[in-house]
């Protein structure tokens, strides 16, 4: 300030509280308020001002002699002319409206004439100071040689009482629990900008019970509409509080400003007390570029954040430093700042700082985009202690400048609208160091489609036809989020059809086909070329995948080359075990990456055919489920086991509604039950030579199921056991044909839509026997509302406690004797299930004992 250089220039304001003790007032929940403004449950809080004029007492002196005065809470002194400046000393001291008891004199600051502009009725004042409640004064001026201005009187606002009783000091609740509403902004309407940053918590001007009354001009905006800086104050010199009382000192400040400096409206746009609550500053909308009164020459283009209290010797609360980040990384996200950065801003004013730069006006200047008010003006505001908090605080925000930069490598604007295929590739920047960040989330109309770490800046998803909302979202190491503004992309996807291929092994790692030789290690990954094998532009192949050889219990998860993986798993496995499963990966980038959680594992994998948007292909029509082959009764086949290098072959073409012609591959659900020996199963098709590919792997005593797509040749399908005796069940979930009238194939996924043990997508918890979960999908998290005839599931039991099976059909049909999954008592058994759609939902039945169930989606027919 003028002449110590020690006042909060521009606004710095001295705040305290009222419902809570500054000065140990020791009123119960039923006494009456020491302020004289009565109390009210909700809207504005008059208050009111007194006003006392000080005794000339010679030249350059005056004085206000010690005398009872109105309950008051905050004070300072004015004077006629706002460019006078008072050469001396201007001192207060005020009596405790509770003990009696006289407080030390103290200095009151003058305050910076023309922080809210050239106005009408514009005073010299000081800083206000708040006191707490108070019922006594008195004032000195003195020390200086010169006239002292006209017209100095001490002004003591009241700032009300509305639900602000003082209270017993022990009673007091510290924290802002009577905060706790959202903010209301009766304006404007038209909302603001999107910030990357969440916004805060604000009590709002209703809440706090401003008196409107006061603001009859309306608010002003930024120049610019633009913030390009947030300037941290504190309220200085104010008296020791209560968080309760807060409300009553932003009132308190409120008053002063308009009453007593005659500004337009409360000078900061918003204060923070120690217990963290934010309280939404002058009127003009949160989420508005609100032009405030606070920093002197640096108005147009900042807001502000003042503290309550005085920093000068101690720092601020970690929660009001939690606070000041809050509101900085929301307002400097809505016009792509970064508070740990800097801006250049253009002085308003000639003047010189607290550190001696000299600003001349209308010059260009760099500042930290968080300073202090001491950065732009001759004031110690923050404060001594404080304003070195503001280094560390500036690295606490959320990533900073967080944007979309392309899509598909086309540059991106927040707002555009770009063009996509199947395949999304986004890339993005954030002016924050990979070191401060933890990872980066793809959103897709919400929902994450892909995950990265810290360092990466760009993500790869498949898209369904249609257009969608693309956004990143970034976590901290803090753990603080933020999200870029939206990006639309219009996809165009066209359905895919279905190609069958002769089963052919593409991977084995015990051989090195397909890929590097070697057991899978723990959270290692292999990625498999597989565009080739179809011979075509595949939207997603179908593999039969097996896992072998495993040290350890496990999980493999398959997924898009060049993508990040998701929670979904598509094996499940422990030491000893071989384990098969179908999986529909899609394609992106023409590979598909095969992960393994921990251990080793050998991998195999084995393709029976392909999706393409290109070309001829073959259209879904669900069929079933019904069971078409069971060698236990005969059905489908003879009965009796299938033998030692047996082979029985199935007639499915024309059978049991099964068009005769044009069917190209059927969905089975096969089951391998009573084996006898260590075997496995081959399923192929009739009049074609049995290639090395394996279906269904297993051991003595274990019933295994898995899917099978099976191409059909001849009209018929063959089903090979390599050795000992099994009995083996076949269930048809569908075919594909060369009918117009069939369903073609999205990718979707691998997205996690059910999980028992968390209660997602269904009622948490087991499965109990002979009891049905059914799960929506249609309209679910991305998938069509409408169209969609089957869902492609991943089907995972776990946690069983009796061998059993699951079924899972479609909602609103009566399930038939077919089973997806068998299993005994502790183990994991996963399994790909093609299941029809009827009513928008899917049914999972258990048998016995309980069970949990998870179920990832990988695609759908429409």
């Amino acid at each position: 300030m003028r002449g110590t250089a020690l006042a909060a220039a521009l606004g710095v304001v001295t705040v305290l509280g009222i419902q809570g003790v500054a000065n140990g007032i020791g009123a119960g929940d039923g006494d009456v308020s020491p302020y004289s403004a009565g109390a009210r449950e909700k809207g504005p809080v008059e208050g009111e001002l007194h006003k006392h004029a000080l005794k000339p007492k010679g030249k350059g002196e005056a004085v206000l002699s010690q005398q009872d005065t109105e309950p008051f809470g905050l004070l300072g002194v004015s004077w006629n002319d706002p460019e006078a400046e008072v050469k001396g000393k201007i001192e207060a001291r005020t009596r405790d409206a509770d003990t009696g008891k006289w407080s030390k004199w103290k200095v009151l600051e003058q305050a910076e004439s023309g922080l809210d502009g050239k106005r009408p009725g514009l005073r010299g004042a000081t800083e206000p100071v708040w006191v707490g409640p108070s019922d006594g004064a008195e004032v000195r001026v003195g020390g200086g040689d010169a006239e002292l201005p006209a017209g100095m009187e001490l002004a003591l606002v009241d700032p009300g009482a509305a639900g602000a009783k003082a209270k017993k000091k022990g009673s007091l609740s510290l924290g802002p629990a009577s905060f706790a509403l959202p903010a209301v902004d009766p304006a404007p309407t038209t909302p603001g900008p999107e910030s990357t940053a969440p916004r805060p918590d604000v009590v709002s001007r209703v809440q706090w019970g401003a008196d409107e009354s006061l603001n009859n001009e309306g608010p002003i905006y930024l120049p610019g509409a633009k913030i390009k800086a947030v300037f941290v104050h504190h309220t200085a010199a104010t008296a020791p509080y209560e968080c309760s009382e807060s409300a009553a000192i932003v009132r308190s400040i409120h008053k002063y400003h308009v009453e007593v400096e005659k500004w337009r409206d409360l000078g900061y746009n918003f204060l923070v007390d120690k217990c963290g609550t934010i309280f939404e500053g002058r009127q003009g909308g949160v989420d508005q570029p609100v032009q405030g009164a606070h920093t002197y020459g640096w108005n147009s283009e900042s807001t502000s954040v003042s503290v309550l209290g005085d920093y000068t010797n101690a720092g601020a609360s970690a929660a009001a430093l939690e606070s000041i980040s809050k509101v900085a990384a929301y307002k400097l996200g809505q016009y792509d700042g970064d508070m740990n950065g800097t801006t250049t801003l253009t002085a308003g004013a000639t003047q010189k700082n607290f550190f001696g730069t000299s600003y001349t006006a209308g010059q260009t200047y760099t500042f930290k985009t968080l300073s202090g008010h001491r950065d732009g003006f001759n004031t110690q505001c923050p404060g001594n202690s404080l304003y070195p908090q503001l280094d560390a605080l500036r690295k606490t925000g959320p990533a900073a400048q967080l944007k979309i930069a392309s899509v598909n490598g086309a540059a991106a604007t927040p707002g555009a609208t770009l063009p996509s295929g199947a395949a999304l590739t986004v890339d993005w920047t954030t002016s924050t160091v990979s070191g401060q960040l933890s990872k980066f989330e793809l959103l897709v109309d919400g929902e994450a489609v892909a995950v990265t770490d810290a360092s990466a800046r760009k993500a790869t998803a498949a898209l369904t036809d249609g257009s969608h909302e693309v956004r990143v979202r970034a976590t901290a190491a803090n753990g603080k989020v933020s999200t870029s503004l939206a990006v639309t992309v219009d996809a165009d996807v066209k359905g895919a059809k279905f190609v069958p291929l002769a089963p052919k092994r593409l991977m084995d790692t015990r051989t090195g086909l397909g890929v590097a030789a070697g057991p899978v290690g723990p959270g290692a990954v292999v990625t498999l070329p597989v565009a080739a094998a179809t011979g075509g532009t595949p939207t997603a192949v179908v593999l039969n995948v097996t896992a072998t050889n495993p040290t350890e219990p496990s999980f493999v998860s398959v997924y898009p080359g060049g993508t990040t993986r998701s929670s979904a798993s598509n094996l499940n496995f422990t030491p000893g075990k071989t384990i098969p499963n179908l999986v529909v990966v899609p394609v992106i980038n023409g590979t598909v990456s095969f992960y393994n959680n921990q251990g080793n594992v050998d991998l195999i994998a084995d393709i029976t055919g392909y999706f393409t948007s290109t070309g001829d292909g073959a259209t879904q029509t669900n069929f079933g489920p019904k069971r078409l082959m069971d060698t236990r009764t005969g059905t489908g086949v003879p009965a009796g086991a299938v033998g030692s290098g047996g082979v029985v072959t199935l007639p499915v073409a024309g059978v049991d509604g099964i068009p005769a012609t044009g069917v190209k591959a059927v969905v089975l659900n096969v089951t391998a039950t009573n084996p006898t020996q260590p075997s496995f199963v081959s399923v192929y098709p009739s009049g074609t030579t049995r290639s090395s590919a394996s279906n269904l792997n297993f051991t003595p005593g274990q019933t295994i199921p898995n899917l099978v797509v099976v191409p059909v040749v001849d009209g018929k399908v063959s089903f090979y056991n390599n050795q000992g005796t099994v009995d083996l069940i076949a269930d048809i979930t569908g075919y594909f044909s060369d009918s117009d009238a069939g369903a073609m194939h999205a990718n979707f996924g691998p997205k996690r839509l059910m999980d028992t043990r968390a209660g997602l997508g269904v009622r948490q918890g087991p499965v109990a026997g002979g009891s049905v979960v059914t799960l929506p999908v249609a309209g679910v998290g991305g998938i069509p509302a409408t169209g969609v005839k089957a869902v492609v599931l991943n089907v995972t039991a776990t946690n069983p406690t009796e061998a059993s099976f699951v079924a899972v059909f479609p909602s609103g049909t009566t399930r038939t004797s077919a089973s997806n999954l068998n299993f005994t008592a502790g183990l994991t058994i996963p399994n790909l299930v093609v299941v029809p759609v009827v009513d928008g939902k899917v049914s999972f039945y258990n048998n016995s004992g309980s069970v949990d169930l998870i179920a990832d989606i990988t695609g759908y027919f429409s």
